[in-house]
Formats: structure tokens, sequence, C-alpha cells
């Protein structure tokens, strides 16, 4: 469970880390400091919402009958998954022209006056931060109450990538941001598709969905649940020993689509082709202009 949500944590941290150097950098190097308080204000803004949300879904639910409990819980683990794989496509054809966009908006938002330019910080962190309260609120409840393990996980991989973040704006640091993503983007699949199987295992359990009771398998005579190795499984793949048909059928679904569609390679963009003329066209000849 520490991996598993270091690395979710480390992933979302960098990506929020990312928005903010760019947006920084940008402002620097345009002399243009004026608005960076403007900037942070909308980080702040984003971070402290953030902050709110998954701790009104993490204990705001506590009293709670039983059945709603897994109810919520098992559908905040498959919004989450909805989330977390929506980021990972984005991230996989954005990477490249992100910065670029964040600058044109940015650059608009400065002639548009300082709203406008924390309205920027606080949508560029915003989103990742709504994804990240989600996700945070669905590991917790995979783990248990009393559990502590996700909530350092998350603070480990949230330090680290303040830490990148702080090292690539300085110029410290230099990473290949598209093996990054992709590499990340593989163990987030897997990662993800135990979340989608523990939030259905969540939705069976308040009678929701059907087949608590029919198994795929019950390995806990090999894998036994209080083991080391079974607890290792469970926090990094959300394994459990006793799997559900309609839960091993998810996560098997999800895997095989979701990571043959991210591992396809993209589509090169059809060369553009010159507009049809009546006039032959001829190559010109040195020293002519073309």
């Amino acid at each position: 469970m520490l991996v598993s949500n270091a690395l979710i944590g480390l992933r979302e941290g960098l990506e929020a880390a990312l928005v903010v150097v760019i947006l920084v950098a940008f402002l620097v190097k345009t002399d243009r400091r004026w608005a960076l308080r403007y900037v942070w204000l909308g980080v702040a803004t984003a971070v402290v919402l953030s902050a709110g949300l998954a701790a009104l879904l993490t204990f705001g639910t506590r009293q709670l009958s039983f059945e709603t409990q897994e109810l919520i819980g098992g559908s905040a683990s498959i919004l989450a998954v909805a989330f977390v794989t929506a980021m990972i496509f984005w991230m996989k054809t954005a990477a490249r022209t992100i910065s670029g966009e964040l600058k044109g908006r940015l650059d608009k938002a400065l002639d548009l006056g300082p709203l406008a330019v924390a309205l920027v910080g606080f949508l560029g962190v915003g989103r990742e931060g709504l994804e990240t309260a989600i996700f945070f609120y669905a590991t917790t409840e995979a783990a248990g109450a009393g559990n502590n393990t996700p909530l350092f996980g998350w603070l480990i991989g949230l330090a680290g990538a303040i830490a990148l973040g702080w090292f690539i704006y300085r110029g410290a640091v230099r990473i290949n941001l598209g093996s990054f993503f992709k590499w990340t983007g593989i163990a987030l699949i897997l990662v993800a598709a135990g979340i989608l199987a523990y939030g259905i295992h969540d939705l069976q359990e308040a009678q929701f969905l059907p087949g608590l009771q029919t198994l795929a398998f019950d390995v806990s005579s090999v894998i036994r649940p209080d083991s080391w190795y079974a607890a290792l499984l469970k926090g990094i793949f959300n394994f459990t020993p006793a799997t559900t048909v309609l839960q091993a059928v998810a996560w098997t679904a999800y895997v095989a689509i979701v990571l043959i569609l991210f591992l396809r390679p993209a589509k090169a963009p059809a060369p553009a082709q010159a507009p049809a003329s009546s006039t032959p066209v001829t190559a010109s000849q040195p020293g002519e202009s073309a």
C-alpha cells in the first residue's frame, strides 16, 4: 500500500508541480514577477480545497451505515479509476504541448488582470487536486479504517514531486517526461485495476451489485490473508486471495483494454497535401527563387 500510494502521489504531484514550474518560469523570464503572487494564490486555493475535499470524503462518511459507506466507497473508487485513466491518456498526448498551452493561457490572463492570473494557477493545479482527493479517499478505504500507510505513502510521493519540481525549476534535474509518464502510466494502470476490483467488491457488499458469494478463485490456503506477501500484493495491486467473478472479470478487462490502448503507438499526422492547381509545378533551378 505504501509503494502504490507513493507512486500515485508522485505522479499526481509531479503533474501539478510541472504546471507551477511552467507558470513561474514564464513569469520570471518575461520579467512579470508582479503576477507571481496571484499564481501562488490560485495554487494555494486549489491545494486547500483539494485537501478539504479529501478530509470531507475520508472523515465525513464514518458515521454512515455500513452499506452506505460501502456504496460511497465503491462509487469513489470507480470514479477515481475513471479520473486516473483519463489523466494517463491525457498526459500521453499533452506532455509535449502542455508548456505552450499553459504559457498561452497565462499570457492572455495577464492582459485581463490579477483574478484571471490566479484562475490560471487554480485551474492548472485544481484538476490534479480533485483527482488526488478522490484517489486518496479510495485508497484509504481500500486499506481499512485505522491504517495510516496510505497517508504516509501519499506524503512520500507528494514530497518527492515537490522536490523534483524544485530541481527541475533550478535546472539541476532533467528528466525525459515521455519515458517517465509512459512507465508510471503502466504501473498506474495496474494500480487502477486493483482499485476498480476493490470498488466493485464494495458495491457488492453494499448489495448494489450481485455476486458477492460467487468466487472466481480462493487461494487463501496458499496466500494467507495475514501474511506479509498478501499485504504486499494488496498494497500494490489491491489483490485479495478470495476474489469474486465480477472482480476478476473487471480487473482482466480493464488491464487488457487500457494497457493495449495506452501502449499503442500514436498515429502520425497525415502529410499536408498541396492545393490542386491547373498549372504544372516545376522544380526550381539553382539560382532561381522557389
